[in-house]
């Protein structure tokens, strides 16, 4: 069952995206992420009030945190949404695992220099996981290279470098989600939470970029845009809290890449958007460089979740 919350999640967050991509013509970015959050806190507030759940939480430290990367994180999402093709701009945002396990062997290698007690190197068997782990996260690289190239010569270099931060925030955001479920958050509540600071976030951002000339045609798109961002993050959420074993997290955390798929569909089918062979081949090996830093992570840590979603 959790594979399928995981797959209505991908579903959903490319489709949002698909809203994202209209809506932006008319825009900004700090507009979307606050009409984003403004209508999905509603949405969220009346599911937890048909569901019976409180919203107030005793982990508002966690919540705040978990708000700050994340609404950053989607904000340049949005950005590079709008300006890149958009299976370029979720393949990036896609890239937290492989930024996950940058984060994995950077913090190893330090540790390595550090001697431990007794004089025995601080992770003695990690080299076994290191060697792979690295040559993920080498291949993940060189396939952003790849799917950038194209990007750089139509001059939207900016524009993939931000869709790059976005997918490192958002490593930063998955693993603060995973803890507020360790900790017993229901998804309902986290996903409330984080809609409410979209909403501030956006509202203050908006005092700096400016208010857009309001028109109820292209505003129209804003209505799925917060409701489909909602039920991406609960099912997202759902397929988490239900995956109780480490195999089933695994499962979880690779099916997330469907999300680059349906985007891919969106991409041709709705806007024509063709990439270039060296960029999907970049898409490709992004996803494989992903899908394998996810398994090398859980072996070298079985007690520990695949992916920090």
């Amino acid at each position: 069952m959790q594979a399928l919350w995981m797959l209505a999640a991908a579903f959903f967050f490319a489709s949002m995206a698909v809203c994202v991509k209209y809506a932006s013509e008319h825009f900004n970015s700090a507009e979307l992420v606050f009409y984003r959050g403004l209508l999905g806190m509603f949405f969220m507030w009346a599911l937890a009030r048909s569901r019976g759940i409180p919203l107030a939480t005793r982990y508002p430290g966690m919540h705040m945190w978990r708000s700050l990367v994340g609404v950053i994180s989607l904000g340049a999402w949005f950005y590079a949404i709008a300006h890149l093709p958009l299976a370029t701009a979720m393949t990036l945002n896609y890239m937290s695992s492989v930024w996950i396990a940058a984060f994995l062997v950077g913090g190893a290698l330090l540790m390595g220099l550090l001697p431990a007690r007794g004089d025995r190197p601080a992770i003695p068997a990690a080299g076994m996981t290191q060697g792979p782990l690295v040559l993920t996260v080498v291949a993940g690289f060189i396939g952003v290279i790849m799917m950038l190239r194209p990007t750089i010569e139509q001059n939207q270099a900016f524009a993939g470098l931000v869709g790059l931060m976005s997918g490192l925030l958002a490593a930063f955001a998955y693993m603060q989600v995973m803890a507020l479920a360790r900790v017993g958050e229901p998804e309902t509540r986290t996903v409330f939470y984080f809609a409410v600071g979209s909403a501030v976030a956006g509202g203050l951002a908006m005092t700096v970029t400016g208010v857009s000339e309001w028109h109820w045609k292209p505003a129209l798109w804003l209505i799925p845009l917060g409701m489909l961002a909602s039920l991406g993050q609960l099912c997202m959420t759902r397929a988490y809290s239900l995956a109780r074993t480490r195999s089933a997290t695994l499962l979880v955390a690779n099916l997330q890449y469907s999300g680059i798929v349906f985007g891919a569909i969106y991409s041709l089918l709705l806007f024509g958007e063709r990439l270039p062979l060296i960029g999907w081949a970049g898409m490709a090996l992004i996803m494989a460089s992903g899908i394998a830093a996810t398994v090398l992570r859980a072996r070298a840590a079985p007690g520990a979740p695949a992916e920090e979603h």
